[in-house]
């Protein structure tokens, strides 16, 4: 097999990849679980986000865990998958399966906020270059701020700010890189959000509406 890694074929190789993941990402399970329920579009609701906060204003627990559970493994297979050509590869599948959970073609490149798949993807970083930090500074940060604050969006957007800088600090290079990608773009996608927490709006974990 061609070496993924010289220089004449690392660009094809990084597109397939990057491609792969997007089109892996794309895959809307929020507004698909919701609609196999019976609820309808989840897009009418709340936020209007396909995401599993938004699902959880419908009720239903369950089909929220459900939603979180496959955003997020979504971008991890991306990543696995990817591996088997090679762990730059992977990283880029990683991006790729973000991108397209964010921007999925199908809904107009209307999608949700990436949490999720962020979470998911540190998971696969995790597995295929043994940066666990990442996913456990991730975990860490949000279950705190959530758990203290109930602000789902404001527990998100610590935990993306803290987990570059960790990764940085800790010697990961390019999984930091990878993350600050990520982090700069799902900071950008809560720009609402951080206007509601500054004016005192924001829905807390459990509000419906």
């Amino acid at each position: 097999m061609a070496d993924p890694n010289g220089w004449q074929l690392a660009l094809p190789y990084a597109l397939a990849a990057l491609v792969f993941g997007y089109l892996l990402g794309s895959i809307p399970f929020g507004l698909l679980i919701t609609r196999a329920a019976g609820l309808g579009d989840v897009r009418k609701i709340g936020s209007g986000n396909i995401g599993a906060t938004n699902v959880l204003r419908t009720g239903r627990k369950g089909l929220a865990a459900l939603t979180l559970l496959l955003d997020a493994l979504k971008g991890t297979a991306a990543m696995l998958i990817a591996a088997l050509i090679g762990p730059q590869a992977a990283l880029v599948a990683g991006f790729g399966a973000f991108l397209g959970h964010l921007f999925p073609v199908w809904l107009g490149f209307k999608g949700g906020k990436g949490v999720a798949t962020y979470l998911g993807i540190l998971l696969g970083v995790a597995l295929t270059t043994g940066a666990w930090y990442g996913l456990l500074i991730f975990a860490a940060a949000w279950l705190l701020v959530a758990f203290t604050t109930r602000y789902s969006s404001l527990a998100a957007l610590v935990a993306v700010i803290a987990v570059p800088i960790a990764l940085y600090l800790l010697g990961f290079l390019l999984p930091a890189l990878l993350s600050l990608a990520m982090s700069v773009i799902v900071v950008f996608k809560h720009r609402a959000n951080i206007d509601r927490l500054m004016a005192g709006t924001e829905s807390r974990i459990g509000a419906k509406g």
